[in-house]
């Protein structure tokens, strides 16, 4: 059998095992099938990673959109910087009125005069009611309960739950409230706090006067 070398120049089994000048080796090298390989594989990576970069962003644009439909005065047009501002806004608002509630249920009168009031928002057949959480403490008098009662139908406000705790001479109230004013739930809160001040501060007047009489009566 004559060796690859000794086959004619124009046979075919030349052209294919050894090579043409002009057309080249038959088969490719072995550095450009290697590099081929590499190629292949370094282009699945950036394939897979562009689609785990697209699915990432999906998400958070997902989340983005969902946080534009809870949060109030945010709509589709509202910008990432602008939405993530309310958000921080939002959650320092949820934590004070957490606290708040917090001390709303701690009913036993303390030893200071306080006023606390939280509003919320309630949905029930379709229809929306302000909710209002009011507690406040302060010295106990005879009176108390019926400018109370005044206070609250001036500010045409529903009693839903009313509790009351008195010891020692010292009274807390808590109550939950309703009302129909859902367009003007600021007003109702700051004309609330302020009778409720009134309140207190009408009893802490009363108890100082009744000291000093008692005073007075002892000397």
């Amino acid at each position: 059998m004559l060796a690859p070398e000794a086959w004619p120049e124009d046979s075919d089994f030349h052209n294919c095992i050894i090579g043409d000048s002009d057309l080249g080796p038959f088969l490719p090298p072995m550095h450009s099938l290697c590099s081929s390989s590499e190629t292949s594989k370094g282009t699945a990576a950036s394939n897979n990673h562009k689609e785990a970069e697209k699915r990432r962003r999906q998400r958070i644009n997902s989340h983005l959109d969902t946080l534009r439909t809870l949060l109030p005065a945010c709509n589709s047009k509202t910008d990432k910087a602008s939405l993530l501002a309310k958000v921080v806004q939002q959650v320092r608002e949820l934590k004070q009125q957490s606290s708040h509630v917090m001390q709303l249920e701690s009913s036993f009168p303390s030893d200071t005069d306080d006023v606390i009031v939280v509003a919320d928002f309630f949905y029930s057949n379709n229809h929306q009611s302000l909710v209002i959480k009011a507690s406040f403490c302060c010295d106990d008098r005879a009176d108390l309960i019926a400018d109370l009662i005044q206070t609250l139908k001036s500010l045409r406000l529903s009693p839903l739950k009313a509790e009351m705790v008195t010891f020692g001479g010292r009274t807390r109230n808590v109550l939950i409230l309703a009302t129909d004013k859902i367009d003007e739930t600021n007003e109702v809160v700051e004309f609330l706090k302020e009778e409720l001040r009134s309140l207190v501060h009408r009893s802490s007047s009363h108890f100082g006067d009744r000291f000093k009489r008692q005073r007075r009566l002892i000397n």
